[in-house]
């Protein structure tokens, strides 16, 4: 079989999540003529929804494609030691990255695999003898995944192959990159639809996309266009819907036993204290390269001490998304800075991996709140993170001087308020900010290099496929 056919037609993943039977790991690819005999029921399709759901612990992986780009590549974090290929996985720190680059290639493939997953679904469902709502439910669901993967990955690679159905190897030959504008009509015609036919959170179950999920994510896709007036209207939507709040406190927001709250807008499900279960490996993750614990963390998202000074003093966010050093088994202190709020010290270890419970939030009401003022230019929205914060709210005599307009304000607040949950660089690349704040702090960016290069695998596979400028 052509290998380009792994790329963007991949078979169903045998990932799924806990609550999918044996019977679904065990189903031949569905190029194989049985596929046609088990996409018939809802139980079918609730297995093959969930497998594409489970697609979610590949990309936001704390070592994935979002983790990467969103964090790496902003100034936010490095990485020093890391295990696996250091010399690939530093070239994104660096912005170094060459179409030969290992990391590129499988992440092109982590997110094809997993497109294939919801095309699949989205294919089969059409036909399917199921009632509307149902059918309606599960589009809506599979459309928001597949918009979610597509607006990364359209920042991520600029113009990109737009697979909306599973196609043949010989199909995949005929699929060239679209372009960037045809890319986002998909991604919004997608999430419009999600928007009009799924629940409200309360009635969607945790885990599920609801109706605010998809506005949510629609509404940060029309800033990113730079559609400010159809984010803002979107997102006041999320607002108005009465369904979401902020916590009374930033740093119950990641505890391993606090999931699926009333700021959670879209939260990856894990389960942590069991081999057999998707456990979350953040904690993991970000810890840095040692197995002083009994647990050997991978090194990612290292703190910088300029991302530590961003915080005010008094801001206690600082405290609950930074930790500064660990301890080891003989006592001693080593000093280093890394991420801690998906921190898990009461899991159990298992093969020298922390079982760590906590959830990943892929959109949060904070999020809402802050992309709302940078649509509206309204302090409001901000101030309420703020106040929640419990620090001086913008346009008063005790806010910081330094941020004196509402854009440096914004671009601040959400440096503090979503650390480490992937944001960074694509908020710098939103708002035209990636080029001066980057260059500023030592990174070789220009804005060629503001995407990453397109495999070389994938260019000797389809040679009509293009490569991105300055590669």
């Amino acid at each position: 079989m052509n290998k380009f056919k792994h790329i963007i037609a991949a078979c169903l993943t045998g990932v799924v999540m806990s609550s999918c039977g044996d019977s679904f790991l065990q189903l031949a690819p569905v190029s194989n003529p049985n596929a046609g005999n088990f996409f018939k029921t809802k139980a079918d399709f609730d297995l093959a929804s969930n497998a594409a759901y489970a697609t979610l612990y590949t990309i936001y992986n704390p070592e994935g494609p979002v983790s990467y780009t969103g964090e790496l590549m902003g100034d936010n974090v490095t990485i020093l030691n890391i295990s696996g290929n250091m010399a690939d996985k530093w070239q994104f720190r660096d912005y170094t990255l060459a179409p030969a680059n290992t990391m590129v290639y499988q992440f092109w493939q982590d997110f094809y695999r997993s497109l294939y997953n919801i095309n699949i679904v989205l294919d089969k469902i059409e036909t399917a003898d199921v009632d509307a709502a149902y059918k309606d439910k599960v589009k809506g669901e599979m459309m928001f995944l597949r918009s979610l993967y597509y607006f990364q990955m359209v920042q991520i690679w600029g113009e990109i192959p737009l697979v909306t159905k599973p196609i043949t190897a010989e199909e995949s030959y005929g699929v060239l990159r679209s372009p960037v504008t045809e890319v986002y009509a998909q991604i919004v015609k997608d999430l419009q639809f999600a928007a009009s036919k799924l629940p409200l959170a309360s009635a969607a179950g945790a885990g599920k996309v609801s109706k605010g999920a998809a506005q949510a994510l629609l509404g940060k896709v029309y800033l990113t266009m730079g559609d400010k007036t159809n984010a803002a209207t979107t997102l006041k939507e999320v607002v108005s819907s009465g369904q979401y709040q902020l916590l009374p406190s930033y740093a119950t927001l990641w505890s391993p036993t606090n999931k699926n709250t009333k700021e959670s807008i879209f939260e990856i499900q894990y389960l942590g204290g069991s081999s057999t279960a998707p456990f979350s490996d953040y904690y993991l993750g970000f810890f840095p390269n040692s197995n002083a614990l009994g647990f050997y963390g991978s090194g990612m998202n290292q703190v910088v001490d300029d991302t530590w000074n961003e915080y005010e003093t008094g801001d206690a966010r600082r405290v609950a998304s930074i930790d500064t050093g660990f301890t080891d088994a003989k006592g001693t202190f080593t000093r280093v800075k890394f991420p801690k709020k998906w921190q898990d010290k009461t899991a159990p270890i298992i093969g020298q991996r922390i079982a760590a419970n906590n959830n990943f939030m892929v959109l949060r009401y904070a999020d809402v709140l802050l992309l709302l003022t940078e649509a509206t230019g309204d302090a409001q929205y901000l101030n309420q993170v703020r106040k929640r914060a419990g620090m001086p709210e913008f346009g008063t005599a005790a806010y910081p001087s330094k941020y004196s307009t509402i854009e440096a304000a914004t671009e601040h607040e959400r440096r503090v308020e979503l650390a480490f949950e992937f944001q960074r660089w694509f908020d710098l690349k939103r708002t035209n900010r990636a080029l001066t704040v980057l260059a500023a702090k030592g990174k070789s960016v220009s804005q060629a290099k503001l995407l990453i290069p397109i495999p070389n695998v994938v260019r000797d596979q389809n040679s009509k496929i293009t490569q991105n400028a300055g590669y």
